[in-house]
């Protein structure tokens, strides 16, 4: 993992205003999420198994995530890899994967993997965010 230093951090707005700009941004909100913390993640790479992500987290501070009216708190930006598993399963849900078509609750056989060249990856990710950042502070602004 890499983690960014960025102006967005610490920068306030509700979720409903900033999800619909990161969308355009083509970033998404991870519905894996707690109803006081989520984030916000972008593919920077994909090959194969491996993903290269932005993920921008963030903490509720009033409301909750089931409403755009919640008000959000951004933190530190990271740059992470995962690795899956892309061939066939052989644990205890094999029989099931197999006569259901894929798994998609398989592990991932690295949620950090190791990531080459971090500095590309450093770049790329401070990038992205830079102008998700215009955007918000021009959508604020107004």
């Amino acid at each position: 993992m890499i983690k960014l230093q960025s102006g967005i951090e610490g920068k306030q707005a509700y979720f409903g205003v900033v999800r619909e700009m990161f969308n355009s941004f083509g970033c998404s909100f991870c519905s894996n999420f707690e109803y006081d913390q989520g984030k916000f993640d972008t593919v920077l790479w994909r090959e194969d198994g491996e993903t290269i992500y932005l993920r921008i987290p963030f903490n509720v501070l009033d409301g909750a995530l089931d409403h755009s009216n919640a008000f959000i708190e951004f933190g530190t930006p990271y740059v992470i890899k995962h690795v899956v598993n892309i061939g066939l399963d052989y644990d205890e849900n094999s029989l099931l994967t197999t006569t259901a078509g894929l798994n998609q609750f398989q592990e991932p056989l690295d949620n950090d993997g190791y990531l080459r060249d971090k500095s590309h990856w450093k770049k790329a990710g401070e990038e992205t965010i830079d102008h998700v950042l215009n955007s918000m502070n021009e959508l604020l602004s107004s």
